[in-house]
């Protein structure tokens, strides 16, 4: 049976929207005021999994804090931010892509405004491979999952940020930094840190995480002014600017 569900209070409440089970979903907090721009984020996963998945597994958690840190900044500039559940766990041929490029269309509906996408490990991948959709603006790849042969041209004309934890032991940080080097080829905006003595789930250091990923979003809607760090490493020279230690 077909099932479409969305509720809202009002226009700074909460919204959830999934048309059926296998149909994404999307948890929505809106900015107060006209939208001046959205935050995606999205979770990690497997690289292959037919279960369906679910708001409430453990790499979906992982990234609430970082949703209610971004609105709880962003939502009084304007600034909507949304969570995405996948159809699936797994990355399988490409199905997380699919799905942010549905949440984009959702939002695109609904706010018509810039979009940054935040991912965390194979989230990261998706937003890097969906990057190309007309409203993303910026990407923020989060402890990423990043195969060698990863392609960069999404980034063309978009703002990228890489963070890493340089004890991760599930995703590589050397793969993250050969990957921004190549993406400098397609934009001049790319920068990257390595977050010391953190691993892969971002428990070590949370604040640190969560600071760099609101001033980075916030920063490239418009929403405040761009952290200096984020300058500084654009500016840099490839070596210097993606691997900026902290």
């Amino acid at each position: 049976m077909r099932i479409s569900t969305v509720h809202a209070l009002d226009a700074g409440s909460i919204r959830s929207v999934s048309e059926d089970a296998d149909t994404p979903g999307l948890i929505t907090l809106a900015g107060r005021g006209p939208a001046r721009g959205v935050v995606l984020l999205t979770h990690g996963g497997r690289s292959k999994s037919r279960r369906r998945d679910s708001h409430l597994r453990l790499p979906a958690l992982r990234m609430l804090p970082f949703l209610a840190d971004i609105a709880r900044s962003g939502r009084p500039r304007g600034v909507a931010v949304a969570q995405l559940r996948y159809r699936l766990v797994g990355f399988n041929d490409g199905d997380p892509v699919r799905d942010v490029h549905w949440a984009l269309d959702r939002l695109a509906e609904r706010f018509d405004a810039p979009v940054c996408l935040v991912g965390h490990s194979m989230g990261a991948r998706a937003c890097l491979e969906a990057a190309d959709h007309a409203s993303v603006v910026a990407v923020a790849g989060l402890a990423a999952w990043l195969p060698l042969d990863e392609p960069v041209d999404t980034l063309a004309g978009r703002a990228l940020m890489l963070a890493h934890g340089l004890r991760d032991r599930i995703t590589d940080p050397a793969r993250s930094y050969a990957f921004a080097l190549r993406a400098r080829a397609v934009t001049d905006r790319v920068c990257r840190f390595e977050i010391a003595g953190s691993r892969h789930a971002m428990l070590d250091r949370l604040g640190l995480w969560q600071s760099l990923t609101r001033s980075f979003a916030l920063g490239m809607l418009g929403a405040e002014p761009l952290d200096g760090r984020f300058t500084a490493a654009f500016a840099a020279e490839p070596d210097a600017g993606c691997r900026v230690l902290l």
